[in-house]
């Protein structure tokens, strides 16, 4: 069975609210989610706090429906740029930057969009859902960062809350299927209330109205959200997937080897 994931479980100022949040996903049937703590400079929200810590938030942390175990809880750092400027903050020193498991860049502009894609050191990139975008996605902006093992983050919460934002969430996921064709691509809520969490497989099904294939729709939700975890913690300790193969055998190689060669390297 499928692990599923939820990469956009927004930090809330109520603990007892964020729980209530994380305990509905874990009866939905998601065994990972992500705190998503948001940095946004227009609103001057320019602090980066330490986030908490899954024995902070619960004493026994929920168990995942259907799988008797309990949820997996992840930090996220989602920073908002409108200026090159902003990006610093990613090389910062910080001592809570840190504590993220996964960092999301949200751009307001097509060249912040290009930098997101090509140089930052990011895992995701969020594409805006709430409103018309103010920039057109480029193909090889699109191509590098899947290169770089980079997914594009689309959230579902404002299509199901509002006709108008559905409308741009459609308009604006369709533009980015018709350059990346399904790839690289998750799907997450940002949900503030349980009531607007929806299942893994509604969500995928979510994502055929997105322009995904049935395959790309359900790992959207899943495996592509696992890859992404995979990516921050590569990134975290500046290593990645280390490849070994095995040396053929001394005799392996004398069968091999043509007779007259061996005759020459007799004499």
């Amino acid at each position: 069975m499928a692990e599923f994931v939820d990469l956009n479980i927004p930090h809330l100022a109520e603990k007892a609210s964020l729980q209530k949040l994380v305990e509905a996903a874990a009866h939905l049937g998601y065994s990972t989610v992500a705190i998503n703590y948001v940095v946004d400079y227009d609103e001057k929200k320019k602090e980066i706090v330490k986030p908490l810590s899954p024995k902070e938030l619960f004493t026994a942390l929920p168990l995942v429906q259907g799988k008797s175990k309990p949820i997996k809880i992840l930090s996220r750092l989602t920073l908002v740029v409108s200026d090159p400027s902003h990006c610093n903050i990613l090389r910062s020193t910080s001592t809570n930057i840190k504590f993220y498991d996964i960092f999301a860049v949200f751009p307001k502009s097509g060249k912040l969009f290009h930098v997101a894609c090509t140089t930052l050191d990011v895992d995701i990139v969020c594409i805006n859902v709430t409103e018309k975008l103010p920039f057109y996605i480029k193909r090889p902006s699109v191509n590098v960062a899947i290169d770089r093992g980079i997914y594009f983050e689309l959230i579902y919460v404002p299509a199901i809350k509002d006709s108008t934002m559905r409308r741009y969430t459609v308009s604006n996921a369709l533009s980015l299927m018709q350059i990346c064709r399904g790839k690289n691509i998750i799907l997450s809520s940002a949900a503030e209330k349980p009531l607007q969490l929806r299942g893994p497989y509604d969500v995928a099904n979510l994502g055929w109205l997105f322009g995904l294939s049935e395959s790309n729709a359900k790992a959207a939700v899943s495996t592509n959200g696992r890859a992404v975890l995979l990516h921050g913690e590569a990134r975290k300790t500046a290593s990645g997937v280390v490849y070994t193969k095995k040396k053929a055998r001394a005799t392996e190689e004398d069968e091999t080897t043509p007779v007259s060669k061996k005759a020459k390297t007799a004499l």
